[in-house]
């Protein structure tokens, strides 16, 4: 794809939630795990909330809108999360409510100039008339998202965007390791130093409480961490996300998650990785190949 051009897609498994009113951002610092004094007109983020005990629960891409914060979620489980949010709320002046804004993936190396933006992960800017394009915060290369609304591509102004079927936008994802909420990070269960948060800055160790927290840093300070979400190239059919994989001496050494066709991601334990190590999953015949992510030092 040229330089001044970009891929874009609509995600229907992704919606938008609005956040609004005085204390929108403070109610919100106080349960998500990245920083949000850092989301402005030109600036997302990436983070999750926990529960009490520290699991996951959801993903979200927080970016601000005029006087709101847009939070980019699962579609299928927004209601469930906005519950959660609003028996939070307590006196806190905020209005939680779904929004119609559509959420459209954008990547390719044309993305930044394509949508206007300094190539710096979590860029952002609004988009006239009403939406807002953003560099996905969690890794340089990753693209980016579009929010605005339905009716149309929120970027009818923009030239170089051509639109591409959403398995090129999966095999970018996969190949780049980055989890897709739910579909890669189990909910109740998983950790997020197990799931790559730490270098995709998705959580903040400077910012103070928030629910989960404990769990989270000592995980990392006292070097938990036993199983990492990590690419695969996968050679065979591709196993169904559940599948339990085994290392060459035939134990359990993990299981796959998301997967488009010959690519991946699978949660392994540690100790099975290493050079050569190949993966087979279990009766669906197909052997993984795990690749190191692209991913920054943590």
């Amino acid at each position: 794809m040229p330089a001044d051009s970009a891929a874009i897609c609509p995600l229907p498994h992704r919606a938008v939630i609005e956040l609004t009113g005085a204390d929108r951002v403070g109610f919100l610092q106080g349960l998500v795990s990245n920083d949000m004094t850092r989301v402005g007109p030109q600036r997302a983020v990436w983070a999750a909330l926990l529960t009490p005990q520290g699991k996951f629960l959801f993903d979200l891409f927080v970016v601000a809108r005029e006087a709101a914060l847009w939070l980019d979620v699962e579609a299928a489980r927004r209601d469930d999360l906005m519950a959660r949010l609003k028996r939070h709320r307590l006196r806190a002046e905020v209005e939680i409510n779904p929004s119609e804004a559509a959420v459209f993936a954008v990547w390719g190396a044309g993305t930044p100039a394509v949508l206007g933006l300094p190539d710096d992960p979590g860029a952002a800017r609004p988009l006239a008339p009403a939406g807002v394009a953003f560099l996905d915060p969690r890794l340089p290369g990753a693209g980016g998202r579009l929010l605005g609304p339905p009716e149309s591509t929120p970027a009818a102004d923009l030239e170089g965007l051509a639109p591409t079927p959403i398995a090129e936008w999966e095999h970018h994802r996969l190949g780049l390791g980055l989890p897709d909420g739910s579909r890669d990070i189990t909910p109740d269960k998983g950790l997020l130093m197990e799931h790559g948060f730490e270098p995709l800055n998705g959580v903040s160790f400077d910012k103070g409480c928030y629910m989960g927290q404990e769990l989270t840093a000592r995980t990392k300070h006292r070097g938990l961490v036993k199983k990492t979400l990590v690419p695969v190239d996968v050679d065979g059919p591709l196993p169904e996300p559940g599948t339990i994989l085994l290392g060459r001496d035939g134990r359990e050494a993990g299981e796959m998650k998301s997967g488009s066709g010959d690519r991946g991601l699978a949660l392994l334990r540690i100790e099975h990785l290493g050079p050569g190590a190949t993966f087979t999953a279990g009766q669906a015949g197909a052997t993984l190949h795990p690749r190191t992510p692209p991913w920054p030092e943590a």
